[in-house]
């Protein structure tokens, strides 16, 4: 054990390592197994542990004869208990597959290694079953047939008779519970009536030999440990209904097997135990439990003792394969699912068939046939089923402090005399047997990392999903599988009884009942399991389809109606009732009726389509009605309509789109808002830069002023001086007319003629220069007006010129173009109060947009008739009645009337990327209508140029008061 162990106890704790502290893992989507078993069908699988009785009593009896009595008292009483702590735990872990075992991985969650071992010590005591049974049947057959000189394959008759109960299994879970609802009830029957009825009649019969022997038997504890050991997997293994308790659609009914079990197990292990031991003939030599059985039951059933117990015999064995196979295949499904196996066995079909776990306990079972040898198989299968329930008690002990433990103190005794008889009487039976039963769940689950390794297909659960796919091919062929398999079956049973015909009818009636009850009920077990091979799973599928749509159409939220041809209503969900008030009737009134706005016959009525609901005492409700049509069998028809309450539905709608005009007004003046916030950002924008600009200018202004003035004011000294000096020049030359040679060289070194001519004419050049210096910085100071934030009077001609001043080189003429002229038509005005410095902003943009235009005017001529005409802006002034007009004309390109409407618009421009912005227009409109309080007027034609009239008071309304009287109005707007 050692390396196989531990090298599975090595992988087994890093896989648990990688799960959470008790190594669960969430399976796939579509692997779990779901409740389909009714209570009496899960109930079927709970009495078969019963049955198991009749495999060890009838051996151990023939060995120990009246001493068995001493196994049985013990094991009965903690059978019983063991029934009933199973029970508390299956309650509180109702979703866990597999019972028993499954519980012990729970309670010892702490030991993951040690859980995973008892489990699979557990599972190999019920796969065994399957295997034990299957001799038992062919024993029974080779004895009879034997008498008749006949002889039969065993080999063959175990496999047989081990398949069959596979094919039953694998059939699905439901097909299992029908089986077993055929054969438990007599199974169950008979064997309690061999019990009671063989208990009465050793009590009242005149032949009994007494209730109780004359002699008590002695009592050794070797032989006890020895028996007790083999007798546990049958004394304990009443508990069966717990492996099926996550199966079940009702958990709670099926736990309660538990205590029905519990209450029957004194009935027929003390009880039967009882029987054999004071009824039995004494064959101490011969194990034969059919033998036992007949020498038993024959004082008090008589004649009828053959087929009785032919009949018990057969359907427990039969009965016992299919719990086997049912049975195990959970325990490694829930193993898996708890992260203990591999996924692969953790998967479930649709029908609840565990394919993997199933196959594989087929094959541990089909290895105990080729071993052949049962004593031995159940020795070493029992001795892993023994380790089991010794894990469990120890896991009861170590929870002794949680609820669902019922019996700590109890546990810990059960665990220490378990210890010893696992030790006792593993031993006593053959060390060989033990140490292999020992072995054998860890070889297993060392398997188990194998396969985790290995990448083939059929260990991946995928390949099993795809498998579980429906096909279509094989649902058309399984009418033909069935007919050829019940013919089969037919013919074969016909063949067999021709064939025995002559030597059952010189065979003595018992051995011709035996093997009639035999071949009844195998051909009856074989022709179920064909059922439920075949016919079964597709009644199985209808009825599931049944349920799931009658569940369906009441748990429906939607009302749900069934109709007639008239439209009159034939059935109504839960949902529909409360729909239309439960006081309503509505079985037999027409839906028209009840929806005011339906007309007609229901073949004329939308597919789907929204409807008013009307009733007494009752809002208006709206409803969205769906119908659907069906043709019934007798060509009539038939309507089913689902009414959906869309009252809250409309409401909501309602509501919306009111909210929705709302949003749509907010959002509108949101719109204009952000429209006023950009133009006062790009006005803030211009503002900034044209303060900034006028500052800059302003600064170069004055400090060009300062250098200009000293040079301008020193030309007229200088003039002076030089003329002075001239003179004195002259003066010399007419005192002193010869000059030395060394003045006439100088003299026409520096050309002295052109020096004393061309020297006034230089200076007067400078003057000139430094007028126009003079004349320009006033102009930049004019433009700049550092008090601009101020309301001043000032000359608006000199800021028109300011403006043209700077203007000026854009009005000279260019390679382009010739020059502009600029027209001035300038009235009498008086000084004007305003804000200079954006009035000269507003000037600055006109004329810009003016010979801006003038430019494209000329290049648009030159390209059409190959001469350009001249530009000419015109400035024109003018002051009436307070009123201060100025008008800029071009004849530039003009604008269209799309252009003008637009104009104004923020942003908007019709000059190139990178040439124009398009807030000029926009700042000058709001300069001259909000700043001035004045007008802007456009006129234009496309070719005949472009002309804006603006118009400002004289005398502007200070801005205090201004603002006075807009809070003012403000104030009356909203007290009104």
């Amino acid at each position: 054990m050692s390396d196989t162990t531990a090298q599975f106890m090595s992988d087994q704790q890093e896989h648990l390592s990688a799960t959470n502290s008790i190594g669960h893992v969430q399976p796939p989507v579509g692997m779990r197994l779901l409740p389909s078993l009714t209570s009496p069908e899960s109930w079927g699988f709970g009495f078969s542990g019963l049955l198991l009785w009749l495999g060890p009593a009838p051996a151990m009896h023939a060995v120990l004869g009246d001493r068995a009595i001493w196994v049985w008292i013990p094991g009965v009483i903690v059978g019983m208990l063991l029934n009933l702590q199973v029970k508390r735990l299956g309650t509180f872990w109702p979703s866990i597959a597999g019972g028993t075992p499954n519980y012990t991985t729970r309670l010892l969650e702490n030991h993951p290694k040690l859980a995973a071992y008892a489990a699979i010590g557990y599972f190999f005591g019920w796969a065994a079953v399957p295997l034990v049974n299957a001799i038992i049947l062919t024993d029974l057959i080779q004895a009879n047939l034997a008498s008749l000189g006949m002889h039969c394959p065993g080999v063959i008759l175990k496999v047989g008779f081990t398949v069959l109960a596979f094919v039953v299994a694998f059939s699905g879970t439901r097909a299992l519970g029908i089986l077993h609802l055929f054969f438990i009830v007599p199974a169950l029957g008979f064997l309690l009536a061999f019990c009671l009825q063989g208990l009465g009649w050793l009590m009242f019969s005149p032949l009994s030999p007494g209730f109780f022997p004359t002699q008590w038997p002695s009592f050794n504890f070797v032989e006890w440990a020895k028996w007790f050991f083999i007798t546990v997997y049958a004394l304990y293994a009443c508990e069966t209904a717990s492996s099926f308790v996550s199966d079940s659609r009702e958990p709670s009914w099926t736990l309660r097997c538990l205590s029905v079990t519990a209450s029957l197990i004194p009935i027929v292990y003390l009880g039967g135990s009882w029987v054999l031991m004071r009824l039995s003939n004494g064959l101490e030599t011969d194990s034969n439990a059919f033998l036992n059985l007949l020498s038993a039951a024959t004082p008090f059933w008589g004649g009828a003792t053959p087929l009785l117990v032919t009949f018990l015999v057969v359907s427990s064995c039969l009965l016992s394969c299919a719990t086997g196979f049912s049975n195990s295949p959970r325990i490694l499904y829930q193993l898996a699912q708890d992260g203990y196996l591999a996924p692969v066995f953790a998967i479930a079909s649709r029908r609840g068939v565990l394919g993997p776990a199933l196959i594989f306990t087929l094959l541990v079972s089909l290895t105990g046939v080729v071993w052949g040898d049962v004593s031995r198989v159940v020795m070493v299968t029992g001795t892993g089923y023994f380790c089991s329930i010794v894990a469990l008690h120890l896991g009861l002990w170590l929870r002794r402090d949680r609820p669902e433990v019922i019996w700590p103190r109890g546990s810990i005794a059960f665990f220490t005399v378990e210890c010893v008889v696992l030790v006792v009487g593993g031993l006593a039976w053959s060390w060989q047997d033990f140490l292999l039963g020992l072995l054998l769940p860890a070889a297993i689950l060392g398997m188990d990392v194998l396969i985790r390794r290995l990448d083939w297909p059929v260990f991946q659960p995928q390949w099993w999903m795809q498998r579980d796919r429906p096909r279509l091919q094989q649902q058309q062929n399984v009418v033909a599988l069935q007919v050829f398999i019940l013919l089969l079956l037919v013919c074969g049973t016909a063949i067999l009884v021709w064939m025995l015909r002559s030597d059952l009818v010189t065979a003595s009636s018992d051995v011709s009942t035996n093997l009639f009850i035999v071949v009844l009920l195998t051909v009856a077990f074989v022709s179920i399991a064909v059922a439920c091979w075949t016919s079964l799973p597709q009644v199985t599928a209808i009825a599931e389809a049944k349920e799931r749509a009658e569940h369906l159409f009441g748990v429906a939220l939607n009302a749900i109606l069934v109709l007639d041809e008239t439209g009159r209503i034939q059935q109504a969900n839960p949902a529909a009732h409360e729909l239309f008030q439960p006081e309503t009737s509505l079985l037999g009134a027409a839906l028209s009726e009840l929806l005011i706005d339906l007309e007609g016959s229901p073949n004329r009525w939308l597919d789907r389509s929204e409807q008013r609901l009307c009733l007494p005492n009752q809002t208006k409700r709206m409803v969205e009605m769906s119908i659907s049509r069906t043709t019934l069998p007798d060509r009539s028809s038939e309507y089913m309509v689902i009414l959906r309450d869309i009252t809250e539905r409309k409401t909501a709608e309602t509501a919306l789109l009111r909210s929705e005009m709302q949003l749509r007004q907010q959002a509108h003046q949101l719109q204009q808002t952000i429209q006023e916030l950009q133009k006062t950002q790009a006005q803030m924008l211009q503002q900034e830069k044209m303060s900034s600009l006028g500052q800059l200018v302003a600064g170069v202004a004055h400090e060009i002023n300062n250098p200009i003035n000293f040079i301008h004011a020193n030309v007229n000294y200088a003039s002076q001086y030089t003329q002075d000096l001239l003179n004195l020049l002259a003066l010399y030359q007419t005192t002193y007319p010869d000059a030395t040679p060394t003045l006439r060289s100088q003299i026409a070194q520096i050309d002295l003629p052109f020096l004393i001519e061309d020297l006034p004419r230089l200076l007067a050049s400078m003057k000139v220069g430094t007028d126009r210096i003079c004349d320009i910085v006033r102009s930049l100071r004019s433009f700049s007006r550092l008090d601009e934030a101020e309301v001043k009077a000032v000359d608006i001609h000199d800021g028109i010129e300011s403006t043209l001043m700077i203007l000026q080189s854009r009005l000279k003429a260019t390679p382009k173009r010739p020059a502009i002229e600029v027209v001035r038509k300038y009235g009498s005005l008086p000084l004007v109060e305003c804000y200079a410095g954006q009035l000269n902003q507003v000037f600055m943009n006109l004329l810009t947009n003016a010979i801006d235009a003038i430019e494209d005017a000329y290049l648009q001529s030159v390209a059409i008739v190959g001469e350009g005409r001249l530009g000419i802006i015109t400035i024109q002034t003018a002051a009436i009645d307070q009123q201060v007009f100025i008008q800029i004309r071009d004849n530039g390109s003009g604008m269209s009337e799309e252009i003008q409407r637009r104009l104004l618009d923020p942003f908007f421009t019709t000059k190139p990327v990178g040439k124009g912005t398009g807030l000029g227009m926009a700042i000058t409109h709001q300069i001259i209508t909000e700043r001035h309080g004045g007008r802007l007027e456009c006129i234009s034609d496309v070719g005949q140029g472009t002309e804006f009239s603006i118009e400002i008071p004289l005398r502007q309304i200070p801005a205090v008061s201004a603002e006075v009287e807009s809070h003012e109005s403000a104030l009356a707007g909203i007290d009104a």
